[in-house]
C-alpha cells in the first residue's frame, strides 16, 4: 500500500498537480483517503523525501522540493561525516521511547544508555511515560507517531494484554523493540535482563547463608514476563538444592510498587501486609523482594516488628540506588546502561534494514550489602 500511494504522489508531482514548493498532502490525510494506518503513509511521504521529490518540514508539513536545489541528503552531509543518521527528509533521526515510568533504583540508567547512543548516532531521543496505564502507551505511540518518529523504544505496561498499537507496529514493520519485557504472541525484539538466571543467583546466595525459608514478596505476577522468570528461577534454585519451595510463605499481591499506586496510603497497607505475615510465618529468616520499593516497605515492616535487618531478618532483592542515603541492600545490579545502549541501537539497525536478534539478555550481577547475614535463629 504504502507503494501505490508513493506512485501516485510521485505521478501527481510529475504531472504538475503539485508545483515546487506546493504542499502535498500529510500523513494523516493520506492515511484518511487510502483508509491505511499513518506508519503505512509515513513511509510513502519518506520514500519521497529519499527521491528528492518532497521536503519534509517537522509541524509544518511536506513540499515539493526544487529539483534544481541540492538534495536533502546532500545538505546534511557534514553532519552525516560526524556519524549522524539522517532521516525524515533530511533531519536528524527521532526516536521515540515510551516506558511505565522511571526512578532512582530502576529506569534512569536505561535512560542514560538511550541518550548517550543517541548523542553518539547524532539523533535525539524523546520520552513519554505511561505510567503502567494501556490506554496511556496507546495514546503515546499514536502521538510518537504523529510527530514523525523514525523508530520507537517501549516499555510495555505490566499486564497480560498488549495493546492493538503496538500489533499495528508489528503488521507494519516499523522499527521498534521491547524494553525488559516479552509480549506473548508479539514478533518483537526484546532487550532484558537475564531475570531467571539473576533470581536463582540471589536465592542461592540466601541459601549458602543457612536461609530455607524464605519469604517471595512479588506484586502479581501475571502474564509480565520479568516477573514470571524470576518467579521461575526462584523456584529453580529451590529444586537443585533439593528444599522445598512454601508458597504459604509468599506474598504475590503487593501493589502499592505499580506505577499509579505508589502513595503512602497504598504503601502503609501493603507494609502491615507484610508485618502480618512474618508474625503469622515465624520460620521465615529471609526476604527475596522482586524490586527495590518492595525491599523498601520490608524493611519498615521489619522495624515495625522490632526486627533488625541484617541480624533479624535478610533481605535481597533487585536493583538498589547507589548513594549515601540509600540503604545499601544485598542486590542483583541490572545493566541498565548497557540495555538502554543496545535497545537504541537495535532500533537503528532495524530501520536501517538489518535483523536484531529476538531475544538479547544480560546478566545480573550479585552485589552484597548490608542487608544479609547468616541464619541462626527463627522468632518465636
Amino acid at each position: 500500500m504504502y507503494e501505490r500511494i508513493f506512485e501516485a504522489l510521485r505521478e501527481e508531482i510529475r504531472s504538475g498537480r503539485y508545483g515546487v514548493g506546493d504542499r502535498v498532502p500529510s500523513e494523516k490525510e493520506l492515511a484518511d483517503a487510502h483508509r491505511v494506518s499513518r506508519i503505512t503513509s509515513k513511509k510513502a511521504l519518506e520514500m519521497l523525501a529519499e527521491e528528492g521529490l518532497i521536503v519534509r518540514r517537522p509541524g509544518r508539513g511536506s513540499f515539493v522540493a526544487d529539483p534544481a536545489a541540492k538534495p536533502p541528503a546532500a545538505a546534511a552531509a557534514p553532519g552525516a561525516k560526524n556519524g549522524a543518521r539522517i532521516g525524515r527528509g533530511g533531519e536528524k533521526l527521532l526516536i521515540g521511547l515510551v516506558m511505565t515510568d522511571f526512578g532512582d533504583s530502576y529506569g534512569t540508567g536505561l535512560i542514560y544508555g538511550m541518550e548517550e547512543a543517541s548523542r553518539r548516532n547524532g539523533s535525539y531521543l524523546i520520552l513519554r511515560r505511561t505510567f503502567g496505564i494501556p490506554s496511556y502507551e496507546e495514546e503515546a505511540i499514536r502521538g510518537m507517531l504523529e510527530l514523525g518518529v523514525d523508530g520507537l523504544i517501549i516499555f510495555p505496561a505490566q499486564g497480560e494484554f498488549f495493546n492493538a498499537e503496538i500489533l499495528k507496529l508489528v503488521i507494519d514493520k516499523f522499527p521498534f523493540v521491547l524494553v525488559d519485557r516479552q509480549l506473548k504472541g508479539i514478533s518483537a525484539g526484546s532487550i532484558s535482563s537475564d531475570n531467571a538466571a539473576g533470581a536463582k543467583k540471589g536465592a542461592e546466595y540466601l541459601f549458602g547463608l543457612g536461609h530455607k525459608h524464605i519469604a517471595l514478596l512479588t506484586p502479581p505476577p501475571t502474564d509480565t514476563t520479568a516477573v514470571e522468570d524470576r518467579i521461575e528461577g526462584f523456584v529453580q534454585a529451590h529444586a537443585e538444592k533439593g528444599i522445598v519451595v512454601d508458597r504459604e510463605l509468599w506474598i504475590e499481591d503487593i501493589l502499592s510498587t505499580l506505577p499509579m499506586a505508589y502513595t503512602e496510603e497504598n504503601k502503609g497497607k501493603d507494609i502491615d501486609k507484610i508485618a502480618r505475615h512474618l508474625q503469622e510465618h515465624p520460620e521465615i529468616t529471609a526476604i527475596f523482594a522482586m524490586e527495590y520499593n518492595i525491599a523498601l516497605l520490608a524493611n519498615r515492616a521489619a522495624q515495625q516488628l522490632g526486627r533488625k535487618v541484617p541480624e533479624d531478618l535478610s533481605i535481597v532483592c533487585f536493583d538498589c540506588p547507589e548513594g549515601s542515603e540509600a540503604f545499601p541492600f544485598t542486590h542483583l545490579r541490572q545493566k541498565q546502561e548497557e540495555m538502554g545502549r543496545l535497545a537504541y541501537e537495535s532500533v537503528l539497525k532495524l530501520r536501517e534494514g538489518q535483523s536484531v536478534p529476538g531475544k538479547i539478555t544480560l546478566d545480573a550481577e550479585l552485589v552484597v550489602g548490608r542487608s544479609t547475614a547468616a541464619a541462626h535463629r527463627v522468632h518465636s
